[in-house]
């Protein structure tokens, strides 16, 4: 439950849900494109309460009140803004990723079904998150207010996946390829839990290689070589029984209802929440834009904050079967934000429409350098006329956004309007080789036809 607001702290909360109220109506805004100075208004305006409630609270201070979960919705979307506008390597940009991956890893950590390779992409990124906050605490470019909480979460979710990583150094050298198998076939069969129909087919080789697995075992132990029992047998074993347990639930699904009724709501919410997600994957650089992503999370969070000792229960308190079912497509739905947000292009949003011409251009210009075939120059003139039209929006060099400032993305743009000219160069070489030896072809045909006509004139005059 949480806690109340002390008095001291209620003009913070105030000003806080105000902040919050700005950056929602910005976020509806599609008419216009995001503002960086408006972006940069409201960044001040929660720095400064963040400098308010640190002089409020001393170290020591832990809360969970009303005042935190605004602050935390705050920042979020702040965060989210600041990958809009292309600044994705700057503070503010970090809390976002920071909360998605802490979302991730807790529920990987909660069903033990990771190994290290499924550990190293979040351990990297950390390093670099890690390295661009530094980067900006030393040259002062943020208030200490903003890196402190910063450094606090960006610790917790090392510590996690530190605590993690120590989980799984436990593991005998004998059994690490026992327990990598077993989470990949977990993973397969969590994912099988989640379709729809019938999975005999598939089903069936994963269990002769469970049993295959399990056989291995002499009285319920693993085995090394010569005999030797390896520590770690109980994360192994439970393992294993685990996914006998799924296995058991996928044929029972497929004999009843896919999921209980009670917990159908949940299932049809989270599937459509699934569905927009991956469509936003395959249509990012066109359709996303990232505080859309907000929305989602609210939604994810306030379904995972139904789970009672990690299952959801019925309006009785039960836990009605399905569970591996809501389990996978809620983690499902974190991991795809997670991507979004990871792959998000330091590129503002201004000047997307631009850099995704240029992308096109460029995979068109690729495909025909690499495929060759005979053209012309009438055939190269629409990307040439394209990238004119962009080439003469820029002013002294750069591209400049409506309201006369200098969007994020110029380096990246320009970088792919360069990649786009030298690509044309290599096309008119091209062509222009092929023409060389199509008149040298033709030189030669000359000389052959003037040898043939001087050949026959002598004929005829013999």
């Amino acid at each position: 439950m949480a806690a109340s607001v002390p008095q001291e702290e209620l003009p913070i909360l105030e000003a806080l849900i105000n902040i919050r109220n700005r950056l929602t109506a910005l976020k509806k805004d599609r008419v216009e494109f995001t503002k960086p100075s408006d972006v940069k208004a409201l960044y001040h305006a929660v720095v400064k309460q963040v400098t308010r409630l640190n002089d409020a609270r001393n170290d020591n201070t832990t809360c969970n009140n009303r005042l935190d979960t605004t602050l935390s919705d705050v920042f979020s979307l702040l965060s989210l803004f600041y990958l809009t506008i292309g600044k994705t390597r700057d503070t503010p940009a970090i809390y976002c990723q920071l909360a998605s991956m802490r979302q991730i890893i807790n529920h990987m950590n909660e069903s033990a079904m990771y190994n290290e390779s499924d550990l190293a992409p979040f351990a990297q990124r950390l390093a670099e998150l890690r390295q661009i906050l530094q980067s900006d605490a030393e040259n002062g470019k943020h208030p200490k207010a903003l890196i402190k909480l910063l450094e606090r979460h960006l610790s917790e979710c090392e510590g996690i996946v530190k605590l993690m990583q120590d989980s799984l150094a436990v593991l005998s050298p004998e059994l690490l390829p026992t327990h990598q198998r077993l989470v990949i076939i977990r993973r397969q069969l969590v994912g099988l839990a989640a379709k729809e129909g019938a999975h005999k087919a598939e089903l069936k080789p994963i269990q002769e290689e469970l049993r295959k697995i399990d056989s291995a075992r002499v009285d319920g132990t693993f085995l090394g070589p010569g005999g030797v029992v390896p520590t770690s047998q109980a994360i192994c074993s439970s393992l294993l029984e685990e996914c006998f347990e799924i296995c058991q639930e996928i044929k029972a699904n497929e004999v009843s209802k896919h999921v209980a009724s009670s917990l159908k709501p949940l299932y049809d919410r989270l599937s459509e929440i699934r569905a927009e997600l991956e469509s936003l994957v395959l249509t990012r650089r066109w359709t996303l834009r990232e505080t859309d992503l907000f929305n989602y999370t609210i939604s994810l969070q306030e379904i995972d904050r139904m789970r009672v000792d990690g299952q959801f229960v019925d309006s009785d308190g039960n836990k009605p079967p399905g569970q591996y079912v809501l389990l996978y497509l809620l983690r499902r739905c974190y991991g795809l934000i997670y991507l979004l947000l990871s792959s998000s292009e330091p590129v503002s949003e201004e000047l997307m429409p631009i850099a995704n011409k240029l992308s096109t251009v460029k995979k068109c210009l690729n495909e025909v350098l690499k495929y060759g075939g005979s053209f012309n120059p009438r055939d190269l003139y629409p990307y040439q006329l394209a990238l004119y039209q962009i080439a003469s929006m820029r002013k002294d060099g750069r591209f400049v956004g409506a309201d006369g400032t200098i969007p994020e993305g110029q380096a990246v743009v320009s970088a792919h309007l360069n990649e786009c000219h030298q690509l044309l160069e290599m096309l008119k070489e091209a062509m222009d080789e092929g023409e060389t030896e199509e008149d040298y072809d033709e030189d030669l045909d000359d000389e052959d036809e003037e040898k043939e006509s001087h050949i026959d004139g002598d004929e005829e005059d013999r």
